[in-house]
């Protein structure tokens, strides 16, 4: 990067830092650090439950999702909207109404200790692990940008965080996250307008839309159907981003305390409501027009050079292997076919030849083919090193053709995604730790009339946040090698969320159901799911990921019944 970059990059991160310290103000207790005083107005709960949702992960690897695999992951999210409208209904009015802290306080209040803990136990193991990816999202930037081992760029960017959320608490996320945004949007639109000013001179935005349409990339809705019938297998689709996205949307806004955390800091139950429903309203268009990036973004590279693989450091290190000639020879391969492929989307463009459609579909083909075949070799000449360029496809647009500062900028917004997020993560996993374990178990109850004791709780409350902290670093450092991270983040959750909400949707609608029942079906239900993944995973049946969620909440429910009814007739036999 330039003078000019590293400037608009350290102005801006330390300046987002200072105002958010500055605005973190609070009640030294509980109450103030993890739900800033429950003050919140529905537009900050809005920001912040956005703003945690949309992490690093989202602007880095979303892009190179549309652009290796077209919108289609958009249907992901068409569950959302539905899933609001639900927890407006039941779940925000009944955890205003306990006063709870955690969302896993009111299952004990409605089954017992041991559903609460092991439901709470769920949500730090799923939420720890993935807070850990979202460290290594941003941490690919500064190692790319460095030339540092990933090892210390996990380590730099994980140390700014923990120093960051330890002082502020939930109010500095808060108060940060409207910033956040607002300069996450701006840099996103200069990054789509800067695409398509650098097209070619008489190819507009509809024409690039038009070569990404012609290539595949602008598969919005896809059914999943084939003359095979329903593809399980298949990821996304509008029937799993219905049903699936549905259920994750629940269990991910209703039940993970990050979210949860996030709207329990509202006025009341209008503010919680109005931020909830406005997140329905504005994540879809929000994700299509990032989505929209990685296609325009595809288009970009039919007129201009792309790199064959766009991890430029692992590129790099590769040519000093033995595998150098190889890798050079269909580097070589891939230009020549790229330039087939400039030629024909300039003919299908400025000629208006729509027979030049299914040529440039075919080009495609092949230069994806030729892209896999460098993979393979570069797997041979570095076999730790992570072979997947998915989540470097937008940050090398940037680096690469961007004018100084813009680099810059997008650079922080990337940085700034990841300490929004990755911070009410880390405030909530602490408000869990200390309320469902260290409270629960000491046998202490929160008394905000009690200073001394407020005092050491809140000191307490900084060092679990510290101590998540490091265990999310400590994961960032296993993270290689993953793959598309908006991917694998999202299969992670999708491992635990449909059992955490079946849990939740017993506790709220099925009142004869009691806690042993609830309790064995859990563990039974998660076994269920860690069966099906670990099937899919060695391809021993077919079944996409969204769908976990919807197995886990419909197997706890259901046994959650079978056990009830058992069980009372144990209970009647035995009297």
């Amino acid at each position: 990067m330039s003078k000019a970059d590293w400037i608009v990059l350290i102005i801006t991160l330390t300046g987002i830092i200072a105002y958010g310290l500055y605005k973190s103000r609070t009640s030294k207790n509980m109450e103030g650090y993890f739900l800033s005083d429950r003050s919140m107005p529905w537009y900050l709960v809005l920001l912040s439950i956005m703003g945690t949702q949309a992490s690093a992960i989202t602007f880095l690897s979303a892009p190179g999702q549309a652009f290796t695999d077209g919108m289609r992951f958009v249907q992901y999210y068409f569950g959302l909207p539905i899933a609001m409208v639900i927890l407006c209904i039941t779940f925000v009015p009944l955890f205003h109404k306990v006063k709870v802290f955690t969302a896993y306080e009111f299952l004990e209040k409605r089954f017992d200790l041991k559903t609460r803990t092991f439901t709470s136990f769920l949500f730090l193991l799923s939420r720890g692990l993935s807070t850990g990816i979202s460290i290594y999202a941003p941490s690919i930037i500064l190692s790319s940008l460095l030339g540092w081992d990933i090892f210390w760029t996990n380590i730099v960017m994980g140390g700014l965080l923990i120093i960051y959320t330890v002082s502020g608490g939930a109010k500095a996320v808060a108060y940060t996250q409207q910033l956040q945004l607002l300069i996450i949007f701006i840099g996103m639109f200069v990054a789509g307008y800067c695409i398509v000013h650098y097209l070619p001179e008489g190819v507009g935005f509809m024409d690039a839309l038009k070569v990404s349409g012609a290539s595949g990339k602008m598969n919005v809705i896809t059914t999943g159907i084939s003359s095979k019938g329903f593809d399980w297998k298949d990821k996304y689709n509008i029937i799993s981003g219905v049903i699936g996205g549905f259920f994750l949307a629940l269990s991910y806004f209703g039940t993970d305390q990050s979210q949860v955390g996030r709207y329990l800091t509202a006025k009341g139950n209008t503010e919680s409501r109005i931020g909830l429903l406005m997140n329905g309203l504005v994540k879809v268009p929000m994700q299509f027009l990032i989505l929209l990036l990685g296609a325009m973004l595809f288009t970009f590279y039919q007129f201009n050079s792309a790199p064959v693989f766009f991890n430029k450091a692992v590129a790099d290190k590769a040519m000093a292997t033995p595998y150098k000639d190889s890798l050079v020879r269909i580097g070589k391969r891939f230009d020549e076919q790229q330039l087939v492929q400039q030629q024909l989307s300039k003919n299908y463009i400025l000629q208006k030849k729509e027979n030049y459609k299914d040529s440039l579909r075919d080009g495609s083909v092949k230069m994806n083919a030729i892209q896999k075949e460098y993979k393979t070799v570069l797997k041979k000449a570095l076999p730790a090193d992570d072979t997947s360029d998915t989540n470097y496809i937008f940050l090398r647009f940037v680096v690469d053709f961007l004018p100084k500062g813009i680099v810059g900028l997008l650079i922080a917004i990337i940085f700034l995604a990841a300490w929004g997020s990755i911070a009410a993560a880390l405030n909530s996993l602490a408000s869990c730790t200390m309320v469902d374990f260290h409270l629960r178990y000491s046998g202490n109850k929160y008394d905000s009339t009690n200073l001394e004791q407020c005092a050491e709780e809140y000191k307490a409350s900084k060092y679990y946040t510290l101590a998540w902290g490091i265990f999310s670093v400590i994961t960032a450092e296993f993270a290689t090698g993953m793959g598309s991270l908006i991917e694998a983040v999202n299969i992670l959750g999708s491992l635990f969320y449909g059992v955490i909400l079946g849990i939740f949707l017993v506790a709220f609608y099925l009142k004869k159901v009691g806690s042993n029942a609830v309790f064995i079906a859990a563990i039974i239900g998660e076994l269920i799911v860690i069966t099906f993944f670990l099937l899919d995973k060695y391809e021993i049946i077919g079944l996409g990921f969204l769908w976990l969620n919807v197995v886990g909440a419909v197997a706890v429910v259901l046994l959650s019944l079978l056990l009830q009814l058992f069980l009372k007739k144990q209970t009647k036999l035995s009297t």
